[in-house]
């Protein structure tokens, strides 16, 4: 998992060959999202606000299950 700065995530890790993008938020959950493309975790990577991005480009936008 890659720490990252930001209010509403605490860490993200992504998995290439499967697709797969991890979130942990700051309540401790743990999320992963299916079929996500690399760029789409570059550009969360680089956005100022990595919550802001979330919600608009991730959370509604692919399949997700809880991890924990």
């Amino acid at each position: 998992m890659i720490p990252v700065e930001s209010s509403a995530i605490i860490a993200v890790d992504y998995d290439p060959g499967a697709g797969v993008l991890t979130v942990q938020f700051t309540g401790m959950a743990i999320y992963e999202y299916a079929d996500v493309p690399k760029i789409v975790f570059q550009e969360l990577m680089a956005a100022e606000s990595k919550g802001t991005y979330f919600a608009l480009y991730i959370r509604d936008e692919y399949e997700y299950r809880r991890v924990r």
